[in-house]
């Protein structure tokens, strides 16, 4: 068994990994860490890794029967937009990775179906979708900026978080409404008078 860390620069090859050096000597094992840019937005909707923002891969790729399996860890920072209070914020997801990518003339290859498994091209393998996929099932459809966050206001819109102690709308009775907003009346006082005419018609 070998063991040893590649001594290739972070920068080259991308999500793209030579695994030529493992041969197919089950055992065999090789370290790979590099900070590599994120090719396009990766993610959901509300969170996801910006393009162009660092991925750092820390993996070791090791030879097996079937073909390569790569195990190790995925970390990046994310951006998103709260979906209660609708205010941007910042994270970080950290994954973790396993994945088989098998040998073309392997039994895995030959009894999976098409698309199902992740394959060894010419001594390479493509990380790029490995992470797509974990990353978009990693983060929320439905992101907080943080678990305790208080929304909006229904009524007005405004952050409860920087709202006013005791921040509250009163309730206008729609048959009212407008008559409040032209003459200045007072909301409640003017539903209780809505009430009492309602309940006595003949006292008008």
């Amino acid at each position: 068994m070998s063991t040893h860390r590649s001594r290739r620069p972070e920068t080259a090859a991308g999500f793209v990994l030579d695994t030529s050096e493992l041969g197919r000597r089950p055992g065999s094992m090789r370290a790979e860490h590099r900070v590599v840019p994120s090719p396009r937005r990766i993610g959901a909707e509300m969170v996801a890794i910006d393009e162009g923002a660092d991925i750092d891969l820390d993996l070791r790729l090791e030879a097996v029967s079937e073909g390569v399996l790569v195990t190790g860890t995925v970390e990046a920072d994310t951006t998103g937009e709260c979906s209660r209070c609708l205010e941007p914020f910042e994270g970080n997801v950290s994954l973790p990775v396993t994945e088989l990518f098998a040998y073309r003339d392997s039994e895995t290859e030959a009894t999976t179906e098409e698309g199902e498994v992740y394959l060894v091209e010419d001594d390479t393998i493509d990380l790029e979708p490995v992470i797509v996929d974990a990353v978009g099932l990693a983060l929320p459809f439905q992101p907080l900026c943080s678990e305790d966050c208080l929304g909006l206001c229904p009524e007005c819109g405004v952050r409860l978080a920087i709202a006013e102690p005791g921040h509250g709308h009163d309730i206008l009775d729609p048959r009212w409404a407008g008559l409040a907003a032209k003459f200045g009346l007072d909301a409640a006082a003017g539903s209780d008078a809505g009430d009492k005419n309602d309940s006595n018609p003949e006292e008008k």
